[in-house]
């Protein structure tokens, strides 16, 4: 990925206060709370905002499913299709809630060999003690061809 676009999550996730950075030479971002207190739906919401799965354009007075019935549906109201949708929504937004990166941090370690996860630990830390600029379509072992 981009270290711009890299940058520009990190950011907003520290605005929603899920990361904090820290300055210095082994600077960079760590969570701001604990695993398990951080949902899906926090990191979505923070990336994405909040804004709604489906923006019905045809909703209230000009409902294309009403459109040529007399008897419309009061403008608070939302017409069939509309209301299924809000309710996928909902479910949606209640099942991201209830996974947190605590639990997906354990499924990955549950089906990951061992040994892999070392390798990935281990090659995090040099990073982390020697910070080197990705480039834009980088990737792990053309950055070993460099050293």
């Amino acid at each position: 990925m981009p270290t711009e676009f890299v940058a520009k999550l990190f950011t907003k996730l520290q605005k929603a206060g899920l990361v904090v950075a820290a300055e210095g030479a082994r600077g960079g971002f760590r969570l701001a709370r604990k695993p398990e207190a951080i949902s899906v739906l926090d990191v979505i919401v923070a990336i994405d905002g909040a804004k709604p799965l489906f923006a019905c354009r045809e909703i209230r007075e000009r409902c294309a499913v009403l459109r040529d019935l007399e008897l419309r549906s009061a403008p608070w109201e939302v017409c069939a299709i509309h209301a299924i949708m809000l309710e996928a929504e909902g479910r949606m937004r209640a099942a991201l809630a209830a996974h947190t990166l605590a639990e997906i941090a354990t499924t990955v370690a549950a089906k990951v060999p061992s040994d892999y996860l070392d390798a990935i630990t281990q090659w995090l830390a040099t990073r982390a003690a020697k910070p080197q600029r990705i480039l834009p379509g980088d990737s792990l072992t053309s950055r070993k061809k460099r050293r």
